[in-house]
């Protein structure tokens, strides 16, 4: 059974909600956001997928049929954390089977937490072909920042590619690949980079408004580096946390796959010109170690801030170097005081080369699917869920209730890589410079009251030190936000309080789908589908295979 805590909020939650119904048919459709047509991953015909709005407390319910005919699919509600019900957060593997095609699933959950947060396919690398889009949850009135602003602006942010995700990804994790040479360094690089799903965005706004500008990067590969000339920005919430607001001056934004910020703009007072929002697909990421672009990419992409569709777009500037805002110095609104752990735990991440393929490993295991989500193995096994050898070869860390834990990134590897945890946000304690290597220590100046937020960059040969309350009982995937590299392992399960599992029941759509699905997927037992052994793993998928796991 659940904790009181969690059970109490839960019925409060139903008691007050209501409950906003979306039905879903997920579709092939053709789109040409940069001017290259291609077929995309739509809702009911349509492409961009529907923004999400929905209040606080409501509940969410989403009934999805899978029409794509050659692909399986799931949704994951990204920085929703799903208190107490791990079951609803979608992603394949960890938490339920892949939705075949002509198969259905439904979602329902309530919602008990404000912010800037967005729905995406978990499923094999998919989403980077268009199966994404913004989940806006507003607050009540007295949210910490309500009457501060005039209206709310929505700018997503992502690179975008020509060819489909399917060979891209079995092409990179082949023994083909150059990335078995290089350590895994080099992945696809993007052809284009998009604003609101176009190459040319236009965000028209009004004279002497103070508008609330929510910042969603949904890419797949690339960070995106981002300034509005001409205006000011104050930041008021990172990743769903409020946070206490700070000016960015004459920095510039960047935002990290899967990072969301929200800010407070003031408009001119006059609509005598238009405005460029500049930004740059980050070359750090998609050229490392140098950051030296090939010759002729261009990583540039303008939006652009309209006061009078009549007047001329100024062309879009050329920066030399960037000098971006550094969001540890970010304070939570609600000063939470530096946690003290209980549980550390280290993850050295890399790469190896494994059957000729590059792997990413963390604590020399990479992560491998099995037949049994690690959710519903937990449910199953009884005594045997506190055990991580039952999970199989998940890269499983089992938590107990309430602790603090403190997780600590080594990232050996030379790139970027950023961490986003399920269930949570966390504190970000320290976050090492460029080529620092492991951790060796805590930083002096460590803020008492640290910023909050669920995806965090790590920096090339680097490390980065976290931390968080075990208070929401589950399974959560904590992985690298670059779908390149969680499609190579680069994923780490977190099995939390799984004392408290044992009770929860699979929702009859989500059983229907492990058998529709068929490949072997089951719904019970260890990770080969043992129920009689748990500690039997015969059958388990523990081999990289000379094709792509995905």
């Amino acid at each position: 059974m659940l904790p009181a805590g969690v059970l109490l909020l839960s019925l409060c939650q139903l008691t007050l909600a209501k409950t906003v119904t979306y039905d879903w048919s997920v579709d092939w459709v053709t789109a040409a956001p940069d001017g290259f047509s291609r077929p995309v991953i739509g809702i009911n015909g349509q492409w961009p997928p529907p923004t999400v709005h929905i209040n606080k407390g409501d509940r969410f319910v989403a009934n999805v049929f899978n029409n794509l005919g050659n692909e399986s699919l799931s949704l994951h509600w990204h920085g929703i954390r799903q208190y107490g019900n791990s079951v609803q957060d979608g992603p394949t593997g960890f938490t339920q089977c892949p939705v075949a095609p002509n198969s259905s699933i439904k979602y329902e959950f309530d919602v008990y937490q404000a912010g800037t947060y967005w729905y995406h396919s978990h499923n094999f690398g998919q989403y980077p072909d268009g199966l994404r889009a913004p989940f806006i949850v507003h607050d009540d009135d007295d949210g910490p920042y309500a009457g501060q602003y005039d209206e709310e602006l929505i700018l997503t942010m992502s690179d975008w590619y020509h060819d489909q995700m399917p060979g891209l990804v079995n092409n990179y994790q082949s023994t083909k690949n150059n990335a078995t040479t290089d350590n895994g360094i080099t992945a696809p690089v993007a052809d284009a980079g998009l604003y609101n799903e176009q190459s040319d965005a236009k965000i028209y706004v009004k004279p002497g408004k103070t508008y609330l500008v929510r910042t969603i990067c949904h890419s797949n590969y690339a960070g995106v580096g981002v300034q509005f000339l001409g205006h000011n920005i104050t930041a008021v919430e990172v990743d769903g946390v409020y946070t206490q607001p700070q000016s960015l001056g004459s920095k510039q934004l960047r935002l990290a796959p899967g990072q969301r910020w929200s800010f407070l703009m003031k408009t001119k007072n006059d609509t005598s010109q238009n405005y460029p929002i500049f930004g740059t697909l980050d070359i750090n990421m998609l050229f490392p170690p140098t950051g030296v672009p090939t010759v002729g990419y261009n990583a540039n992409m303008t939006a652009w801030l309209v006061y009078d569709d009549t007047k001329p777009y100024p062309p879009a500037p050329v920066f030399p170097s960037f000098d971006f805002f550094d969001d540890w110095t970010l304070k939570p609104y609600d000063k939470q005081p530096i946690l003290e752990p209980d549980h550390k735990i280290l993850m050295d991440t890399g790469y190896e080369n494994i059957n000729g393929i590059a792997r990413a490993v963390i604590n020399n295991m990479t992560y491998l699917p099995q037949k049994v989500p690690s959710l519903y193995t937990a449910i199953s096994v009884g005594n045997y869920s506190s055990n991580p050898s039952v999970y199989g070869d998940v890269v499983p860390f089992v938590l107990k209730f309430n602790e603090t834990v403190e997780i600590i990134v080594n990232n050996n590897h030379n790139n970027l890589h950023p961490w986003h945890l399920h269930g949570h946000d966390f504190q970000v304690i320290q976050r090492g410079d460029p080529s620092v290597g492991p951790f060796s220590g805590y930083w002096t100046n460590v803020s008492s009251t640290p910023m909050k937020r669920d995806t965090i960059m790590a920096n090339k040969l680097s490390n980065v030190v976290l931390r968080f309350r075990a208070d929401n009982p589950g399974v959560w995937a904590f992985h690298c936000h670059i779908e390149w590299h969680i499609e190579s392992g680069l994923a780490a399960t977190i099995i939390e309080a799984p004392e408290y599992l044992s009770n929860i029941t699979i929702p009859p759509s989500h059983k229907k789908v492990c058998e529709q699905y068929g490949n072997g997927m089951q719904t019970a037992g260890n990770a080969a589908g043992n129920t009689r052994n748990p500690l039997n793993l015969t059958g388990a998928n523990d081999e990289v295979l000379q094709y792509a796991q995905g």
